[in-house]
């Protein structure tokens, strides 16, 4: 048995706004101020990649709304899969979820590295550098572990802040556009498709983090209703980011200097306003951005163990929660990014590391896959209490759409990383057997 937590004033339920916020700054991170570039040789045919997506990941959103009403739990897609599909599908579902949240923690952490040094040179030390990287993880930790009410609270104030500079080139940016910058619809040597295609997989995973809201239903106020409201409206906020920047960018910034630029967002603004100061600007608009979506994400790694771990399937360890907060997750998760950080810095496999992350990619999308089969399932028993026969219709398609949309999630990660992908979900079989053994041990000694 887990101990009950004790309520504490530092414990608080999120509201639709937090929730919405975790959302956001989840998908959010720093990939958004190199998009425009990455995608610019494509051409301005990009954007139409954009708007596909961006309806696969609304139909994902809305799939994981109607899951969320009816198992309005902490966990997510842990929760749905196992409900469908029995407990190692749940485990595998947890598993890969958990080794994406800390692998990304890292990654976030390295990479906001790079933007602190525009503003503070920390690059000419390597000790330097190493500690700069932990405490842009250890301090969302500490945030975490001081409880839900002080996760909220800096969650919604990054969101905010990180928000109106990407605002101000959004929407501001539309006021200089100028559609000599655009350059060619469409690269030449690509067919239609080709380019959109092409460009789809830089951006399929602009979008990774739809999910927040539902791993953290425990936490949300009224998860039945807002949850799925959360994960539409941050999921909407998001695109809207997403799409009026990378148009504003295009529109301001000439399009051979974009197809080589490495700061986009700051070419952007200089265009804009004149002068250098658009450097700075950016840099600390993505420093932001990241100590939120590392914030938000430092939360998500540790209630999924949390939630298989209260069904016996994760080590009990897990299942203790502090002030709202599952703290033997957060500990564990911060202490493995540290771990990744420090090896990344010091032991100079920059191409280990880089593989590393590029696996997340593929281990993000298992928990997808397993959730819109999930709702399939659900769908196609008829089990009257699950599925809103009125809707029936509509939840199949939007099913379909979410599964067809995770399947290119899979395919976009590349044979690489799907192959080591595949071996990092198979090292947890090992730990399923044993935690499986363990249970079964329990059970047979309560019936004795």
């Amino acid at each position: 048995m887990t101990r009950q937590e004790t309520p504490s004033k530092h414990a608080r339920q999120f509201g639709l706004p937090i929730a919405t916020a975790l959302v956001m700054g989840n998908i959010i991170g720093g990939g958004i101020f190199l998009l425009p570039a990455s995608v610019a040789p494509f051409g301005t045919i990009s954007l139409v990649a954009f708007a596909v997506l961006t309806a696969g990941a609304i139909a994902l959103a809305l799939v994981f709304g109607r899951l969320a009403q009816r198992h309005p739990r902490t966990g997510g897609p842990y929760v749905y899969a196992r409900a469908a599909f029995g407990d190692f599908a749940g485990f595998l579902a947890a598993w890969s979820y958990w080794i994406t949240t800390w692998v990304s923690n890292a990654a976030l952490a390295v990479a906001a590295v790079g933007y602190l040094d525009v503003l503070i040179p920390v690059h000419e030390s390597k000790a330097a550098t190493i500690t700069a990287a932990l405490l842009l993880q250890w301090l969302p930790a500490l945030a975490n572990l001081a409880g839900t009410r002080y996760v909220g609270a800096v969650q919604l104030l990054s969101t905010v802040l990180k928000f109106a500079p990407l605002l101000l080139v959004a929407v501001g940016g539309l006021f200089f556009f100028d559609p000599a910058n655009l350059g060619p619809f469409q690269a030449r040597g690509q067919s239609g498709l080709g380019a959109i295609s092409a460009s789809a997989a830089i951006l399929l995973f602009s979008y990774l983090g739809v999910e927040s809201a539902a791993v953290s239903a425990g936490e949300v106020r009224d998860p039945r209703r807002n949850v799925g409201r959360a994960t539409i409206l941050g999921t909407l906020g998001a695109a809207l980011i997403y799409l009026l920047g990378t148009l504003s960018v295009f529109g301001t910034v000439p399009h051979d200097q974009l197809v080589s630029s490495t700061a986009p967002f700051t070419d952007a603004v200089n265009s804009m306003f004149g002068g250098s100061w658009g450097g700075t600007a950016v840099a600390v608009a993505a420093l932001v951005s990241m100590v939120g979506a590392l914030n938000g994400w430092t939360l998500l790694s540790a209630q999924t163990p949390y939630a298989a771990a209260k069904d016996g399937l994760f080590p009990q360890v897990f299942a203790a929660k502090r002030r709202g907060v599952p703290t033997a997750g957060v500990l564990v998760t911060a202490v493995l990014a540290s771990l990744l950080t420090v090896y990344n810095y010091t032991a100079g496999s920059k191409g280990v590391f880089e593989t590393l992350v590029l696996v997340t990619t593929f281990t993000a999308t298992v928990p997808y896959l397993l959730s819109t089969a999930a709702q399939i399932y659900f769908l196609a028993c008829g089990q009257s209490q699950r599925v809103h026969r009125s809707r029936l219709a509509r939840d199949a398609v939007l099913a379909v759409l979410a599964f067809g949309f995770s399947m290119w999630l899979v395919a976009g990660s590349g044979y690489e990383a799907v192959y080591q992908g595949v071996l990092f979900l198979f090292a947890g079989v090992l730990v399923y057997a044993w935690m499986a053994a363990r249970k079964q041990h329990g059970q047979t000694r309560t019936a004795d």
